[in-house]
């Protein structure tokens, strides 16, 4: 047999080994022959990794990955056994080299007795593994079994798993991971442990709540490493798009919703109708036209659903407890922002209290979670007495108590009249801009 064939033959094989039990639309992680791919990483904000000059940022990932292969009686911490990825509890954690957003990930693992370890999403800790027969004394909760958010606030609902679902030590655990926006659900073994849960960002905890922000929008998946060994295998990821997002967000708790927008029509609507056409299911705003329209009944504590698609430079907003007249960002409780992420570079420099899901002129929302242009956005809106919660594409934005904000210090120092409202309209502010909306639905609280 000549060299070249024996090479083919060679490759073939690699290819089929790594790709042959590939799901569809998956990616492998983890190709069953070495560390390609991946590099070091330890529990570190992953924004301030990015924020790091170049020289800086490179220095530090070469430091993690360098340990990775630092050996410990004669063996690298992290190794390939047997198309399995090992670590023996030590060295730095595995790391994509790649950042993602929204995805799908599937994953093996394995551990001996008394280990504890995890699976970090866009670098942040993290879904939890662990033996659930080691001692507690702590009260950690390890008998709960693995799959648990366990960094998140001990009182947050859905940290802990819904069920006990880990295989004896010694055996191999399955998980399915979803992640869209900072919502995370979770299957260990086939059974549901993890249901549609924010991920919390662990890197703020410490930070007042007024200054805390949502985890990156995008970063790396990790294999944590935490003094006992773990095997890994059958690692693929599947990065989800926007209409996909969008789609797995809107079906997810829709108890109690009613729709207020049929799709053909505003009948049930109020205010000047003419600025907005209906077209293709979605109220489409008509270019140059302004003016805010409303669902004619009034409300007092409310969620509301609504998918958004804005142009280049788009403004609208979402009128919130609006009394029927005058500029709902005064006159009614506030405005919510509707407006193009990247608005600067098309129209200016704006106030951070104008970006996308602040309460307008008062309280700033966090940016950069919005889809690309072109592509519909889902955002659900909690008003509950004088609180305001904006939740954009599964990650929460914007979450307010408007009744303790500083009229001194609102933008342009104009007073908002209308903030302590208790009741009022839900609608749109039209401000000229061809934005659409679609798939309408509120429920009362």
């Amino acid at each position: 047999m000549n060299i070249r064939l024996r090479l083919v033959l060679f490759l073939c094989f690699a290819l089929a080994r790594c790709f042959a039990a590939t799901p569809a639309g998956f990616t492998p992680l983890f190709n069953g022959t070495d560390l390609k791919g991946w590099r070091g990483g330890d529990t570190y904000d992953h924004r301030r990794l990015l924020s790091l000059p170049t020289a800086e940022r490179q220095a530090q990932i070469a430091k993690w990955t360098a340990s990775l292969t630092e050996q410990k009686n004669g063996k690298p911490h992290w190794s390939v056994d047997k198309d399995e990825l090992l670590n023996d509890g030590l060295g730095g954690y595995a790391t994509t080299e790649r950042d993602y957003g929204d995805f799908e990930l599937l994953v093996d693992w394995k551990i001996t007795k008394g280990t504890d370890s995890g699976v970090y999403l866009r670098g942040v800790p993290q879904i939890q593994i662990w033996d659930p027969a080691m001692p507690d004394p702590a009260n950690n909760g390890s008998t709960k079994g693995s799959g648990g958010l366990w960094n998140n606030d001990k009182t947050s609902p859905g940290r802990d798993p819904l069920v006990r679902a880990d295989q004896p030590i010694g055996e191999w655990n399955h998980f399915r991971v979803i992640m869209v926006g900072s919502r995370v659900t979770v299957w260990l073994n086939e059974k549901l442990v993890v249901d549609h849960v924010v991920l919390e960002n662990y890197y703020d905890k410490k930070l007042p709540l007024t200054q805390q922000r949502p985890i990156p929008a995008r970063g790396p998946v990790e294999l944590q490493t935490h003094g006992g060994e773990t095997r890994w295998r059958k690692i693929y990821i599947r990065e989800i798009g926007s209409e996909e997002a969008v789609r797995l967000l809107a079906k997810h708790s829709t108890e109690g919703y009613q729709s207020i927008f049929n799709g053909k029509n505003l009948d049930g609507w109020a205010g000047p109708l003419e600025a907005a056409a209906v077209n293709n299911g979605a109220i489409a705003w008509q270019k140059g036209k302004g003016g805010t329209i409303y669902w004619n009944k009034e409300l007092t504590d409310f969620q509301a659903r609504v998918q958004f698609k804005v142009p280049p430079g788009g403004n609208n907003g979402l009128a919130i407890r609006y009394p029927g007249t005058g500029d709902t960002a005064y006159t009614g409780m506030t405005e919510l922002q509707i407006l193009d992420d990247n608005y600067e570079k098309t129209k200016g420099p704006i106030d951070p209290r104008q970006a996308h899901g602040s309460a307008y002129g008062m309280v700033a929302a966090a940016r950069g979670y919005q889809h690309p242009l072109g592509e519909w956005n889902f955002q659900e809106i909690t008003v509950k007495g004088s609180r305001a919660k904006v939740e954009l594409n599964g990650t929460v934005i914007l979450d307010a108590d408007l009744s303790t904000v500083d009229m001194a210090t609102v933008m342009a120092n104009k007073p908002h009249p209308g903030k302590d409202r208790t009741s009022g309209f839900f609608g749109f502010a039209g401000h000229t801009d061809p934005v659409e909306f679609r798939e309408i639905y509120i429920k009362s609280l």
